[in-house]
């Protein structure tokens, strides 16, 4: 095995150890579904702010994670096949995508083991990555998979090259606009895709319309397994980016979870829970 890098990061089991029921099954264990739609296992996670703030302001990165929940995501990431952002989120931050956690793959570990398949939605072409991308370049350097690139527009040969020269490949489907407008039918389409290439677990980080959308009212909630939520013990304001999906008719919640679990780590606060589909 090789020696770790020096930006590789550790996630003891005493603090693994009380997510892990939240996390995709072992492989070869189905799960039985009412809809009966053949997806991969999914997790929605993100970090919030006191005041359900994604982001200072739109297009900002903005840092909300502590040391301890920093680790945790990536220790969440070596546990999933692919890791989900849509194109807002990777223009923004130019994000890494990959998991630094040691011992997994290009972090002391042998190959690409432990490490997620990043896989970005970009209906109409926005990302104009390029090879120096962080994506890009680290998947140059070993230390993550090359991207899929879910699209509603045939991409130019210049990008599919370089896409392709990292190992990297366009998924180019029936997508509703330049958002997830029809929301159900759209994530089904996506989801299904992805286990048709061998995707058997998906986390979804962001962005906020991402995570929006997915929480709203309508079929695409149901497609959630479980939810893990990093609260940070701060204010941003307003005039962020918020995570406030949008309500329905009745006045009622839009969304709540059960078998909900509180951790402590750090400053920080994470919420795990599954989602409550029976209020739907």
């Amino acid at each position: 095995m090789a020696a770790p890098a020096r930006d590789a990061l550790q996630f003891p089991d005493s603090d693994s150890r009380p997510i892990e029921d939240y996390l995709p099954p072992p492989f070869g264990v189905q799960i039985t579904r009412l809809d009966y739609f053949d997806k991969p296992f999914v997790t929605l996670t993100f970090a919030t702010s006191l005041d359900s703030q994604l982001a200072i302001a739109p297009g900002v990165q903005t840092v909300l994670s502590g040391p301890r929940s920093k680790a945790m995501t990536h220790f969440l990431r070596s546990k999933y096949d692919a890791i989900l952002i849509g194109v807002g989120t990777a223009i923004a931050d130019n994000p890494s995508l990959n998991c630094r956690i040691e011992g997994v793959g290009g972090y002391g570990g042998e190959g690409l083991v432990g490490q997620p398949r990043p896989v970005i939605i970009d209906p109409s072409g926005r990302w104009q990555f390029t090879e120096e991308s962080k994506v890009m370049r680290l998947a140059k350097e070993g230390k993550g998979k090359a991207p899929f690139i879910i699209a509603g527009v045939e991409p130019s040969n210049t990008r599919r090259a370089v896409l392709e020269n990292v190992g990297g490949k366009f998924l180019v489907l029936k997508l509703s606009g330049e958002g997830i407008e029809k929301a159900g039918s759209t994530w089904h389409v996506i989801l299904g895709a992805l286990k048709k290439r061998g995707i058997q677990s998906v986390m979804i980080e962001g962005g906020g319309f991402v995570i929006n959308d997915l929480l709203g009212p309508g079929p695409a909630y149901s497609l959630i397994d479980s939810v893990v939520v990093t609260i940070a013990p701060t204010w941003l304001g307003k005039g962020g980016v918020q995570v406030s999906p949008d309500g329905g008719q009745e006045r009622l919640p839009v969304t709540r979870l059960q078998d909900v679990r509180w951790l402590p780590l750090g400053e920080d606060v994470v919420l795990c829970g599954r989602p409550n589909v029976s209020l739907r």
